[in-house]
């Protein structure tokens, strides 16, 4: 292809959700309202961990990291929607759209990850009750977060790197609301196949190794929480891993549900639609699962709103 029909640092354009324009300040407010109430719970959820000294384990250690996380994405993606249909400008810049994609694969890799330490600490608390304390040290959880961090730049990086080496065609148009990895490679002109073999190596591992992770520390759990005499006892242990056990399943089969919509749907704007499932939805009712079916969470909630309503 000639070179006046590429372009390396051209801006693209985001042509989000759709291109009615009836439906844009419907779908403003929506994402708006959608937005503000991931913030808002997930801040909520990090004043009370950090306000409440009895939540100060290693359990809601991971879960105010797992709610940073949460906040952090969405910010990444959802502002910039907001800017582009209330402008009604779509573009975004080269730079800002490498670096949207590679924050955004850092933020799901380390959420995969973190659902892997919770499901762990788990693990370490239900059957290894006695050794809890010298297994899930505060040195350890935090070696942790680090590695698992470390791991989702070096990934997020990696993809990035790998882009940069692509060039364009004069159609730089994203049929998404932000810029997903995947989505700016189909946009290239020159040959992108190690890119899509790396992303599929990539997510496979960074996503299958915690999923494989959680699987074998909940095939343990079960089978020690059913060895345990008491039926209280049981039924408390169980309670202890609802909440988690329902945010992986909203993540990982949110995140499957738009792969397999993916090879299904040739239209990438059904898949745009299908993403907001894996990338808005999940850490939007993360804070109300561990808020409403957590007793510890729903009492440390009682007494911080309690003392915010008495300053006020």
């Amino acid at each position: 292809m000639d070179d006046e029909n590429k372009s390396v640092t051209s801006d693209f354009f985001l042509r989000g959700l759709t291109d009615d324009t009836e439906l844009q300040p419907f779908i403003f407010v929506l994402f708006l309202c959608m937005y503000l109430t991931t913030i808002f719970g997930n801040v909520l959820i990090m004043l009370t961990i950090n306000c409440d000294s009895h939540l100060h384990t290693p359990m809601y250690f991971f879960l105010c990291h797992l709610s940073f996380n949460d906040m952090y994405l969405v910010s990444i993606t959802v502002p910039k929607m907001l800017v582009n249909i209330q402008t009604q400008d779509q573009r975004i810049t080269y730079a800002g759209c490498i670096s949207q994609g590679c924050l955004v694969a850092v933020c799901t890799i380390f959420e995969c990850f973190l659902l892997g330490v919770m499901a762990y600490d788990r693990y370490v608390a239900i059957c290894y009750p006695l050794r809890y304390t010298v297994f899930m040290s505060p040195c350890f959880c935090v070696t942790l977060v680090l590695i698992s961090l470390l791991i989702s730049i070096m990934n997020g990086l990696l993809h990035s790197l790998m882009v940069l080496h692509l060039s364009f065609c004069t159609d730089r148009e994203i049929l998404h609301f932000f810029c997903e990895i995947a989505q700016v490679i189909k946009l290239a002109c020159s040959d992108s196949l190690i890119n899509n073999i790396l992303i599929f190596v990539t997510a496979s591992a960074l996503a299958g190794i915690p999923l494989f992770g959680i699987i074998f520390s909940y095939i343990h759990i079960v089978s020690t929480v059913l060895k345990m005499p008491s039926s209280q006892g049981r039924y408390k242990a169980f309670s202890t891993c609802g909440s988690h056990l329902s945010v992986v399943s909203l993540f990982y089969g949110t995140g499957f549900g738009v792969y397999i919509t993916s090879e299904v749907i040739d239209s990438s704007r059904e898949i745009a639609v299908a993403s907001v499932m894996y990338s808005i939805v999940p850490p939007m009712m993360n804070p109300f699962i561990y808020s409403l079916r957590n007793r510890d969470m729903k009492e440390a909630l009682k007494k911080v709103i309690g003392r915010t309503a008495s300053l006020l």
